[in-house]
């Protein structure tokens, strides 16, 4: 059974940000780049690392270009005209001359926060020093692709079914929008920053790392663009760029506006959700199963990040909501608990385990059920549930809706609570999280995440203790 994909566009959505979020989920990098390597392309090399955004720890998926393919996707003083009087300011020459003109894609995919990719550090929330020049010219022209050539690229290559489906209409929906934005038949369309390797590379990339993650259900409530206007081939035009527009248009993406000066969301970021065939409306409960960040390059106000998770849908029956009983932080700190306690005899299994998921679900810290002999020599089961105080009254509320009892025992506990932290490192087969304690004599333990090695271990087919171990390995020496 596939896989549920929630979207968080908040901050925009381009092509290199969508692998690198998916990358972060759990997506084979190995897979994905034998797929590349299988691809009649070349000119570029893929890098993938870890750079901070606002302070957050995301995946970067950056495809460097060889000289003279390089594109201006996040030089932001070209892009919004920053001291720019025109298009060669740069040393760049871009009033090409094309038989089909404006049928040219201008859309800079990597957009958002996000472009491709002769800088690897450029737009990233910390210094580099290894910032690239831009006054040099082109040794030669860009080259130019129709749908037929993206096509023909994309069965070259040896991807699953699947995926080349999904990279097929990615393309196919990328040249409607620009054959509509410049009024020309589609198969008279040539691309110019889409046809162009990086780009390439992102849309089959993002097909093979959503068909590795076995993803068949997308839902994204909304596509968050910017304003004003931005600079491409062609001269200045507003954003959201026209090809973003026609896409939303045509497949009926929810899309809002934010006061960001700058475009957010790339015809392929639009292109990829259309594809996907998202879903607007988020389920009203669910469970996250995992969660990926995916950093763009382009210096906006908003940090150009993309969040994925992987959720699995719970069911909405009007039950109280587990939101009132999320732990209070301070509490936990401290080390303050309450035990609560009842005896149960008159329920089924079925029922106590549906007591316990909810309790669980709002917030308990701990739920046991202890078999126990009360009055008469009758079996029964003593229910025990730890509690921070402020979920104390709501988690009564489960216990008496959900089960048979009539009271509750309770009384607060101290307890010893060590130093801990959850940290992220880096597997052959993606993320994964480790639990590190600290012990009082300052030793540390560690644990790998059961959900994250677990999740590794089913997608691979790899015994579970194995998978702990390659995590552990993953770990700095102390």
């Amino acid at each position: 059974m596939g896989k549920t994909l929630y979207l968080d566009c908040t901050c925009g959505i381009s092509g290199d940000m969508m692998v690198a979020a998916l990358l972060d989920l759990g997506a084979r990098e190995d897979v994905m780049r034998a797929a590349l390597a299988s691809l009649p392309l070349d000119g570029y090399e893929v890098r993938i690392g870890r750079v901070a955004k606002a302070g957050l720890d995301c995946c970067d998926f950056d495809v460097v270009l060889a000289p003279g393919l390089e594109n201006h996707d996040h030089d932001m003083g070209y892009l919004h005209g920053h001291g720019h009087e025109d298009a060669a300011v740069h040393g760049h020459e871009h009033g090409h001359e094309h038989d089909h003109g404006a049928g040219h894609d201008h859309h800079h995919d990597h957009g958002a926060g996000q472009g491709h990719h002769h800088d690897p550090g450029a737009g990233h929330d910390h210094p580099h020093d290894h910032q690239r020049d831009h006054t040099h010219s082109h040794a030669h022209p860009h080259v130019h692709r129709g749908p037929a050539d993206l096509d023909a690229i994309i069965d070259a290559g040896a991807l699953t079914p699947r995926a080349r489906d999904l990279a097929h209409r990615m393309v196919d929906i990328l040249a409607h929008a620009e054959a509509k934005a410049h009024g020309v038949a589609l198969d008279e369309v040539h691309f110019h920053e889409v046809g162009a390797v990086d780009s390439i590379v992102d849309i089959v990339a993002v097909a093979v790392a959503l068909d590795d993650l076995d993803i068949d259900r997308a839902i994204v409530p909304v596509l968050v663009d910017g304003r004003g206007t931005i600079r491409c081939q062609h001269g200045i035009i507003p954003v959201p760029v026209p090809a973003t527009l026609n896409i939303a248009e045509r497949h009926g993406l929810p899309l809002s506006i934010c006061e960001v000066e700058g475009e957010l969301v790339t015809p392929t970021g639009a292109a990829i959700v259309a594809a996907l065939g998202a879903e607007p409306e988020l389920p009203a409960r669910f469970r996250v199963r995992a969660v990926g960040l995916g950093a763009g390059k382009r210096a906006y106000e908003r940090p150009s990040i993309l969040r994925a998770l992987i959720i699995e849908e719970l069911p909405d029956d009007g039950r109280v909501p587990a939101a009132p009983c999320e732990p209070t932080v301070d509490a936990a700190a401290h080390g303050a608990v309450v035990r609560l306690e009842c005896d149960i005899d008159d329920a089924s299994g079925e029922v106590l385990a549906y007591a316990a998921d909810r309790l669980r679900e709002a917030g308990a810290r701990e739920v046991h059920w202890v078999p126990v002999f009360t009055k008469k020599g009758r079996p029964a089961w003593q229910l025990q549930v730890i509690a921070l105080p402020d979920d104390v009254e709501c988690l009564e509320g489960i216990i008496f809706a959900e089960t048979t009892t009539i009271g509750i025992r309770r009384w607060p506990c101290d307890r010893s609570v060590l130093e801990r932290r959850e940290v992220s490192v880096q597997t052959p087969w993606g993320a994964a999280r480790v639990k590190e304690v600290t012990l009082p004599d300052g030793s540390r333990r560690t644990a790998p995440e059961y959900e994250d090695a677990a999740a590794i271990a089913r997608r691979t087919g790899l015994p579970l203790q194995a998978v702990m171990e390659a995590v552990r390995a993953q770990l700095p020496v102390r």
